[in-house]
């Protein structure tokens, strides 16, 4: 994961809370047509990825790594088609949710790929084009909403990731209810999972999950959450969530966030034994244009943290940077700076620097293990014209690790754990209607 996850679940709820005022979402519906929209979102991504002791994709016995190299280097651009149709009138809405992903691959090469951004044939070749369409139906009573179909998906317990030039896509039952205010409640079943790099239904293999999660607003400052996910065959997760802040002026605030998992797998895994607890505390404090976060995240158990057949994205903690830092009996600490440039006369600009630490990794040599993540970035977004919205990020990743972690914990140490990354976004979201 790039994006760090904490105060998501705040900012959902008080979105959710907003629109329950007197009268519920249905009962405004003005039709099918009339609350419709067409977006048109386009991304392109160059990705550069240089690990420093190997990890490449042309073995070479004479190598030390086993690899011929450890640079992997790609560019593509992805086009998204996003329709969403507003709900017919009366006492139950019907909608319909429909879209296209399709992905150009721009450079790329059988020796240097690996960025996670195109599908590669049987001989390793990244394929030059890619695409893929779905669509789900959506039905609204009141403030509750029920979709079924293919969908994306943000849950702390099954969450798509959208991290390369397109989004993985989860294909399932999902009901979203806000009929009590300040609480959402939310359940669902998906058995299907697209990567972001395969168009089949379920790439991923996921045999089925099924989640339930509650969102409180308990205080406009306060909010806290639960969600529990049964993933077959794989494991048990719960996660639980706390967030406050503190405001001190119209500019100045202090930020908590707790973010917690236990996961546990079952007796029937496809996958290895799994069993993890991983937490995390993050405190931020904005004045002004600036931010400054402290965080702290820990991982025990027998076993790293696990996730991707359930998505991705589901990894919402403070530390889930480049590297992650979930490893068995990982402890690590993060200090970040954010600044935002309208408050110095540049509106859309915005700069992030953060280091991670982390220590007492359970290694092949023992509990020693350890491990740091440096981290830059700009980003810009163009505020008026024919380019509005358009967006430029750069982002540039430096991480190493000492020893290589037990129990297959990926990227730490060895041939993949040390790497310089250079990511450069441009995205540009289009409302055609």
């Amino acid at each position: 994961m790039q994006v760090m996850k904490w105060s998501v679940i705040a900012l959902a709820v008080a979105a959710g809370t907003s629109q329950m005022a007197v009268a519920s979402s249905q009962s405004e519906s003005n039709g099918f047509i009339e609350d419709s929209s067409f977006n048109i979102f386009t991304r392109a991504l160059y990705f550069n990825r240089d690990y420093r002791n190997g990890g490449g994709n042309i073995e070479d016995p004479s190598k030390s790594s086993g690899y011929k190299s450890g640079y992997r280097e790609e560019s593509g651009l992805g086009l998204r088609l996003l329709y969403e149709s507003g709900f017919t009138q009366g006492t139950v809405g019907v909608g319909f949710d429909a879209h296209s992903l399709s992905s150009v691959k721009l450079d790329s090469g059988k020796g240097r790929t690996g960025t996670d951004q195109f599908a590669t044939d049987s001989d390793g070749t990244p394929e030059d084009t890619q695409s893929e369409v779905g669509g789900a139906i959506k039905f609204r009573i009141s403030d509750t909403v029920l979709k079924y179909g293919n969908q994306f998906v943000a849950s702390p317990v099954f969450s798509t990731d959208d991290s390369r030039i397109l989004p993985e896509v989860a294909t399932g039952t999902y009901l979203v209810s806000n009929e009590i205010k300040g609480l959402e409640l939310s359940a669902g079943r998906f058995t299907g999972l697209s990567s972001q790099v395969q168009t089949a239904r379920d790439s991923v293999e996921l045999t089925s999950t099924n989640l339930v999660g509650a969102n409180y607003q308990f205080t406009e400052n306060f909010s806290a959450g639960y969600h529990f996910a049964d993933t077959e065959d794989y494991w048990k997760k719960h996660y639980i969530n706390a967030n406050y802040t503190i405001p001190f002026s119209d500019d100045q605030s202090l930020n908590f966030d707790l973010n917690a998992y236990r996961t546990k797998s079952q007796e029937k895994e496809l996958g290895d034994k799994v069993d993890n607890k991983l937490w995390s505390l993050a405190g931020a404090y904005s004045f002004g244009a600036h931010t400054v976060t402290l965080a702290y995240q820990q991982s025990s158990g027998e076993t790293p943290y696990a996730y991707g057949v359930d998505g991705a994205g589901t990894v919402w903690v403070a530390n889930a940077v480049t590297n992650e830092f979930w490893s068995e009996d990982e402890k690590s600490a993060q200090v970040r700076y954010d600044i935002d440039m309208s408050s110095y006369g540049v509106p859309g600009l915005s700069f992030m620097a953060r280091y991670v630490k982390g220590w007492n990794v359970t290694s092949d040599a023992g509990t020693d293990g350890k491990e740091h993540e440096l981290g830059f970035s700009a980003k810009y977004v163009i505020q008026d014209g024919a380019a509005k919205d358009l967006s430029l990020r750069l982002a540039l990743n430096r991480a190493r690790a000492d020893q290589v972690a037990a129990n297959g914990a990926a990227n730490f140490g060895g041939a993949s754990g040390d790497f310089n990354e250079v990511r450069f976004f441009i995205d540009y979201p289009l409302s055609v209607l």
